[in-house]
């Protein structure tokens, strides 16, 4: 029954299951599904790891390029985004050691999302990520202009 009822119900399906498991009865649990859905939860909260720092990347990003469009909602955002990060990673720690993979990963998106955003070419905006993972952080740091050649 618990089998069927993942897939017709789920929220009726969770509370029955954490109900099962308070209880203590394990025999009765839906196990694999249980397991599936804890393995999915760890996968949501890396995916919202990039997702934030995809922003606060395409935030920078547009900061340092489009320095004549800088204002206080951009310095607001970029500061939510840093606060947002922070938490999340206090309350993910383990999340740290995928930290440098998740940067490569958002900052292929922001790359591309400011080159949407802006009408630049993508090419504008250096191919790698230049800065670490506690610049991005820092609440002092803000990119400069590139010097124009």
């Amino acid at each position: 029954m618990s089998s069927a009822l993942y897939d017709q119900d789920f929220y009726a399906w969770a509370n029955q299951q954490a109900g099962l498991l308070r209880a203590g009865k394990l025999s009765e649990a839906d196990l694999e599904h249980i397991a599936e859905e804890i393995e999915s939860m760890g996968k949501s909260e890396k995916r919202e790891l990039i997702s934030r720092l995809t922003v606060l990347l395409l935030h920078l990003l547009k900061w340092e390029f489009q320095p004549v469009r800088r204002g206080p909602s951009w310095r607001l955002s970029i500061a939510n985004t840093r606060d947002a990060l922070t938490d999340h990673l206090a309350d993910n720690p383990s999340l740290r050691s995928a930290l440098e993979a998740s940067v490569e990963t958002a900052y292929r998106r922001a790359r591309r999302d400011a080159a949407l955003e802006t009408g630049f070419p993508e090419s504008t905006f250096p191919a790698v990520c230049s800065w670490s993972f506690s610049q991005m952080m820092d609440e002092d740091f803000w990119p400069e202009a590139p010097a124009t050649k």
